[in-house]
């Protein structure tokens, strides 16, 4: 019916998809104006408890602002520099918005704001606020009316911070993404025409690609009402809206192609492209949203954006690939077809490698098999850990250079503390009296006992290694009491914090309390965000699994030939786990790429390109079995059908995968880490699937599998018969292909014919 439409009304439908396109630029405006900034934060979760206690009881919380002091001469103990700190700790406290403030300068303040040789220290700070406030508004007014005003010369002042180096990284990533789109768009229209050999189809084709990405960010703008999406799922919508775009629009060229060759005019070839490679289009992008979809099991904004976002993508690359791009076909016409006659599939490359590999499954498959398990061997190595200012590459940047310092010079990190809060410790004889065997006293000097805590700070004075070393903190006593309510601040040490800070969280949470306690602080927040990540990895996982197999089920009437594909594409994207452990957390690729190894990955990063890669990875799989079946379907060879199918999807996934393979290397380029890990990881991701997976795992795996590649039970196959959808027809009785087709006028695979 769509078919039939786009035939008879092109131009309709082709100046209806121009002016959706022009509108979804307008509205893609405001999209990226009105997106937000994201945190690692977990909602429901005992940091966020503690986060809300400190700001409603004690007016409080864990610092998210840092200026760092760096006298050109002398200590920061000096008279002018001691007078130049409490100027500026008093200046930071009044500037609107910023709800707390302490300094290595206020009455009372540990050594630990202070660098080991007295040459910089530290101003602290806590503003209330979200992510979009805070570093959208706040802090480029505290660096235009505070920074600026205080640097001098004679003291050099840098602004830092959590939020601080987020806002950098973001707009990095940002000034890295446009910069490489600037590249991506050009090259891939240059390939796209080496590719098609004319510049009509290359220009649909990009144009398919552009629809995709401004139309899901005009789609995001209805979802911004509801929820908060993250900026980032702007980059997604461009990556992949231009990538599916590819995708789609090529297997619809390739198929419009053949069925002009094969005989038929324009208008018939349009009619049955859209009947059969549109099928096979519409099952991609419903295994690609399927894929995205189940981040919606996260309860995080960062992770859920993603899946709007391609959730979005997917449905306009589909719009665009089977109703604009028919409609281009059929008024293009004869300008849309290679200008030089091909040879023969069965004469190409991937035709020749197949029907090898299928002479002898086990040993090529099972030297395949090899490649990629040693390949993906680094992934058991894999450590997950949270950001830090690291995911900037060295550089310029002033927020990078003030931590190297803090990391070297600083025997703590202030503001990484851990909060522990107690709303009600009624009883515990909190208070600047306490006796020296009180209850708070006794549990201030057991948490300041845990290994790679370096001094602990509550209402009964300072401990450090057991013993009370001191007054509390700055500004005293009053500052850790709020009625009945009391709290402690638990200072890591710099070596702990970089080791282990999951487990530091771990054992002042299992520490025994004389009353409920909360444990919130920077380093807990992130630990609570990993562990939402991380626990719901199994369920993600198994979601994935079970959802493309129902849609690959709906395509192929099959259960033996989706569990092949899925497992064959894990295989794959542990080369890709494996690529980013090597390369990235162990710092292989470090002297390479310019980045600085942490020995750790975050892992919503890794997930994203997980789900990426294997939607990209099923969407090939999708168009590799919709032509192998297409081949059992017409000839009942069960054998022949693998090389022949694979030779006739060759082109397009040979094309398809160098184009997003380059796209996504691109973004090794980036100044962020993290760009450059999915650049590399999504890049290799593509190449070993269109090649290792397609050439050689695809073939030996079906060749071993045989007749049973399209088998399911009894009550499956009558399901599939009847609601499921196909684009070649198989025989309901015998629940498979027939076995008598018309002769089979390939080769076989011992070169004679049948």
């Amino acid at each position: 019916m769509l078919g039939r439409l786009v035939i008879r009304r092109p131009w309709r439908v082709l100046v209806t998809s121009a002016l959706v396109l022009l509108a979804s630029f307008a509205v893609a405006a405001t999209t990226v104006s009105s997106l937000s900034l994201n945190r690692y934060e977990a909602p429901g979760s005992e940091s966020a408890a503690a986060r809300s206690a400190l700001d409603g009881l004690f007016g409080t919380g864990s610092p998210n602002v840092a200026l760092l002091v760096s006298p050109s001469t002398g200590t920061v103990d000096d008279d002018a520099v001691v007078a130049l700190g409490g100027e500026l700790t008093e200046a930071v406290a009044a500037f609107p918005d910023v709800g707390d403030a302490w300094s290595y300068w206020s009455p009372d303040a540990p050594d630990t704001l202070a660098g080991a040789d007295r040459r910089q220290a530290l101003v602290l700070a806590w503003v209330p606020g979200d992510a979009d406030h805070v570093r959208g508004e706040v802090l480029p007014a505290l660096a235009a009316d505070v920074v600026e005003r205080f640097d001098s010369e004679d003291v050099e002042v840098t602004l830092g911070g959590g939020d601080e180096i987020f806002r950098i990284v973001a707009g990095q990533a940002r000034t890295d993404f446009l910069r490489a789109e600037l590249i991506v768009v050009p090259l891939v229209l240059v390939l796209l025409w080496l590719v098609y050999r004319r510049l009509a189809p290359a220009l649909a084709t990009l144009a398919v690609g552009l629809f995709a990405a401004a139309g899901s960010l005009a789609l995001l703008r209805l979802v911004l009402p509801f929820t908060d999406i993250s900026t980032f799922a702007a980059n997604v919508s461009l990556v992949m809206g231009i990538g599916l775009g590819v995708d789609y629009s090529l297997f619809m060229i390739y198929r419009y192609r053949e069925e002009v060759a094969a005989g038929h005019d324009a208008a018939a070839a349009v009619r049955r492209t859209v009947a059969g490679a549109g099928r096979t289009v519409l099952f991609s992008g419903l295994t690609v949203a399927a894929a995205l979809a189940v981040l919606f099991v996260f309860p995080f904004p960062f992770l859920t954006s993603f899946a709007w976002a391609g959730i979005a993508v997917v449905l306009c690359a589909v719009l665009g690939a089977t109703v604009a791009l028919p409609a281009i076909l059929r008024l293009a016409g004869q300008r849309m077809l290679r200008p030089t006659g091909t040879g023969r599939a069965e004469d190409g490359f991937w035709f020749r490698v197949s029907t090898t590999v299928m002479r002898r499954p086990v040993v090529t498959g099972g030297a395949g098999l090899l490649v990629l398990l040693v390949l993906g061997a680094p992934t058991l190595g894999l450590t997950f850990g949270s950001p830090d200012d690291r995911v900037l590459n060295d550089g310029d940047q002033p927020v990078r250079a003030m931590y190297d310092t803090i990391r070297a010079d600083f025997a703590a990190e202030d503001a990484d503390a851990l909060f522990v809060v107690a709303p009600d410790a009624a009883g515990a004889d909190a208070g600047t009296a306490s006796p020296p065997d009180g209850a708070l006293h006794d549990y201030a000097a057991s948490l300041s006992q845990i290994p790679g805590v370096a001094r602990v700070d509550s209402a009964a004075g300072a401990f450090t290694a057991g013993e009370r070393t001191g007054p509390a903190g700055p500004f005293g006593a009053d500052r850790f009491e709020a009625g009945t309510a009391t709290r402690l601040s638990v200072l890591p040490t710099s070596e702990r914090l970089a080791e282990d800070p999951v487990g530091l969280v771990r054992e002042v949470r299992g520490a025994d309390a004389p009353f409920e306690v909360v444990v919130g602080g920077y380093p807990a927040e992130l630990a609570d965000y990993r562990d939402g990540i991380v626990e719901r990895l199994p369920l993600v996982g198994l979601l994935i699994l079970v959802v493309t197999f129902v849609v690959l089920f709906v395509m192929t009437g099959s259960v033996v030939a989706p569990l092949t594909a899925m497992v064959l594409n894990l295989l794959s994207l542990s080369v890709m786990f494996g690529v980013v452990v090597w390369g990235f957390q162990d710092g292989a690729l470090a002297g390479l790429l310019g980045f600085t190894p942490t020995g750790v990955v975050e892992p919503s990063i890794l997930l994203l390109m997980f789900c990426i890669a294997y939607g990209l990875s099923m969407d090939y799989e999708v168009f590799l079995l919709a032509r192998i079946q297409e081949e059992y379907a017409r000839t009942g060879d069960v054998v022949g059908s693998v090389p022949a199918g694979i030779a006739r999807s060759a082109p397009l996934v040979t094309a398809a995968a160098l184009i997003l393979a380059a796209s996504f290397a691109v973004y090794a380029s980036s100044e962020v880490a993290f760009m450059q890990q999915l650049g590399i990881g999504m890049a290799l991701a593509v190449v070993v699937d269109a090649t290792l997976i397609r050439g050689v795992l695809v073939p030996a795996a079906l060749r071993l599998t045989g007749r049973a590649s399209w088998w399911s039970p009894g009550p499956l196959r009558a399901l599939h018969d009847r609601f499921g959808l196909r684009e070649y027809p198989v025989t309901p009785a015998a629940g498979l292909p027939p076995t008598s087709p018309p002769a089979y006028a390939g080769p076989t695979l011992d070169g004679a014919s049948r």
